[in-house]
């Protein structure tokens, strides 16, 4: 018998945060900076948390380069091959300690991780990336690999339940990805309807998570800063951003132009056909696409987007009187609304009255 849990699931858009009492005088009091030291590898973490997502058109050496004078993290994607690595290494020592390797779990991806660890050995993170957390191979997969790299920060996922998120903690993972159909480019949830409304998945999961001393990411869903400040309030330990960080100059690929000569970049999800046709000579005959490709405003240098995704997030603080980042889910209260904003001139035409 299909059971159906009517609890209902709430996303970014159907909360706003509560303002409180504060005794900050200005957002410049509040420190974004936060330290964490992770219960399996031992290894400890200060810097802003907030990363870039180890998609190909986000998670570049060059976003690394950018965000680390930020106190930014960068998830590397995992199509560099070793030489790239030990090239980018050797030139930008200084960035390793705000990166992870990604992988995912086949043994091309476990024989380049290893290459690349044991000439760069001071990567301390590795991200293990699956579209789908939720099996026993994946799993065993994570106890291996905990096994080979005990000293190792160990990312991984992708799961939204309880249940889930303690299985991967007990199998050795430090920081457990939250999101599953949540990002911009990701058709998960079109295609399998398999999914939840983030808020709600980064609720729950933070919650077990921290009853067991581990942490979680939020990953997908934030398209304005004030969604940022909402996952944080929600417990979130790391924020990976995809789409909000796209389009920028550290992003690959040429400058292209529409009819009307506005410049973009691609942007697309890991799923799609393209990246499928790009990396593995096309989807295979038993899988559909789960992402799509769209068209990226052109936006520049990367450091003007942090300086506003971080300018809101301490704005967010301050309106909650955290004078910490670390306070914020202690303060934060959600009001549930219908609607965030006033949209009377998204549309372009200005009304006369």
């Amino acid at each position: 018998m299909t059971r159906v849990d009517t609890q209902v699931r709430l996303d970014f858009s159907d909360v706003l945060i509560k303002p409180k009492w504060s005794d900050l005088s200005s957002e410049s009091e509040v420190s974004l900076t936060r330290t964490f030291k992770f219960r399996a590898s031992g290894q400890e973490y200060t810097g802003i948390p907030i990363m870039a997502s180890n998609m190909d058109t986000v998670g570049t050496f060059e976003m690394a380069k950018a965000l680390y004078p930020h106190s930014l993290f960068t998830t590397v994607h995992k199509h560099y091959s070793v030489e790239e690595w030990v090239k980018f290494a050797n030139e930008n020592e200084e960035v390793l300690s705000n990166l992870a390797i990604s992988q995912g779990i086949g043994e091309a991806d476990q024989d380049k991780v290893e290459a690349v660890i044991s000439q760069v050995p001071q990567i301390g993170f590795i991200c293990i990336d699956v579209a789908n957390g939720y099996s026993q191979n994946f799993v065993e997969f994570i106890e291996a690999t905990r096994r080979k790299y005990p000293k190792k920060t160990i990312i991984a996922g992708n799961v939204v339940t309880r249940a889930m998120v303690e299985e991967l903690l007990m199998a050795g993972v430090d920081i457990v990805k939250v999101g599953i159909g949540s990002g911009s480019v990701c058709t998960t949830r079109e295609m399998t309807g398999v999914g939840s409304p983030q808020l709600s998945a980064v609720l729950e999961c933070a919650a077990e998570a921290h009853a067991l001393d581990g942490h979680i990411i939020s990953d997908g869903g934030c398209t304005v800063p004030g969604d940022v400040c909402k996952a944080f309030g929600a417990g979130a330990d790391f924020v990976m951003l995809g789409g909000m960080l796209a389009g920028h100059d550290q992003c690959p690929g040429e400058l292209q132009s529409d009819d009307n000569g506005k410049q973009f970049k691609l942007f697309y999800g890991m799923s799609s056909k393209l990246a499928q046709e790009k990396y593995n000579t096309g989807l295979a005959s038993y899988r559909a696409s789960e992402g799509k490709v769209v068209r990226v405003p052109y936006r520049g240098d990367v450091s003007r987007t942090v300086l506003n995704i971080l300018g809101g997030l301490r704005s967010a603080c301050a309106y909650t009187g955290s004078s910490e980042l670390e306070k914020l889910c202690l303060y934060t209260e959600f009001f549930r609304v219908s609607q965030q904003t006033n949209g009377v001139y998204l549309t372009g035409d200005v009304p006369m009255w």
